[in-house]
């Protein structure tokens, strides 16, 4: 069974909207801000703001949330079948049909989601991040709301987000939970080859870009770890940081194209690495003096990869 990533999304904290309730509605799901953006009254990113953009299965979570569901309820030997008939968002679609059918309820599925391993270190540096000023929060995930915002809410992490990017997914009336895509890829396909067609990440990424204030000296963080992640590491320029996970699709990509990449890269394996290297990386923003990339030895350039 292979990894992949998931999103969903209404309209964004920048044009003010309220956060929007779990499932409330199909349309425009694909973007909802999180709790922490109801008091934005922003229109863009604040002069002097960190914005850190975390992909979520493996990245901020231990495992992949709907490969998780697929195993913990028994439905590997369905997906397994139709794996290659349908696109992923679909083919997930279809398995919470399944376990409709079965009787499975929508708190059932939530109770298997809360189960999702998260590292305590990985909890701390998402907290300790929101603490610090000046520094935003956000996810763009190939996961669904629902699976994100259940998993995130059990670990107190909801109200740490300003904004979650995610396929869209809704309670249906009879109980079913339906999952949804961020790009509809018959009538507004994103048409990039690098990214799967319910989400392109570098498309968001370039959203966010378009909403910085002009002369903006804050820096884009971005973590991640699969194919998907790609895309938008290569839409950051210098002055910002790409955080591979090591040894997964990302890094990999990455050692095999790394001058393509104009950001820093930082690699990192585990929930410690992680806090200890982004932690570091939001102070460099505010004091770059204490800073010196050269000697950081968990900076990418000093991997065992192959780069020129």
């Amino acid at each position: 069974m292979q990894s992949k990533s998931r999103s969903t999304t209404h309209n964004s904290h920048f044009s003010g909207a309220k956060p929007i309730k779990l499932c409330e509605s199909a349309k425009n799901l694909s973007r909802f801000p999180a709790a922490a953006a109801e008091n934005s009254s922003n229109s863009s990113v604040m002069a002097g703001t960190t914005v850190v953009v975390f992909d979520f299965d493996h990245t901020i979570i231990e495992d992949n949330s709907d490969t998780w569901i697929v195993e913990e309820m028994g439905l590997t030997h369905l997906f397994d079948q139709l794996r290659r008939t349908l696109p992923w968002t679909t083919l997930m679609d279809r398995m919470m049909e399944e376990l409709h059918s079965q009787g499975k309820t929508v708190d059932e599925i939530a109770e298997c989601l809360r189960r999702v391993p998260m590292s305590p270190r990985t909890v701390s540096a998402i907290k300790k991040a929101k603490a610090l000023p000046g520094c935003e929060l956000r996810i763009i995930s190939d996961a669904n709301q629902f699976f994100i915002e259940t998993i995130l809410k059990h670990y107190g992490l909801f109200d740490c987000f300003l904004e979650i990017v995610t396929n869209p997914s809704i309670i249906e009336e009879g109980g079913r939970l339906k999952i949804l895509s961020y790009h509809d890829s018959v009538s507004s396909p994103h048409g990039c080859n690098l990214c799967p067609p319910n989400l392109c990440k570098g498309l968001v990424i370039e959203q966010i870009q378009a909403s910085i204030v002009e002369n903006w000296k804050g820096r884009i963080i971005y973590l991640g770890d699969g194919r998907g992640d790609f895309c938008p590491s290569l839409k950051l320029g210098e002055g910002n940081y790409v955080m591979p996970r090591k040894d997964f699709p990302l890094w990999k990509k990455i050692c095999d194209n790394r001058k393509l990449i104009k950001a820093e890269v930082h690699e990192w394996s585990n929930g410690e690495e992680l806090e200890k290297i982004l932690i570091r990386l939001i102070d460099t923003n505010s004091n770059e003096d204490n800073f010196e990339a050269s000697s950081n030895p968990t900076q990418f350039k000093s991997c065992n990869c192959n780069i020129a």
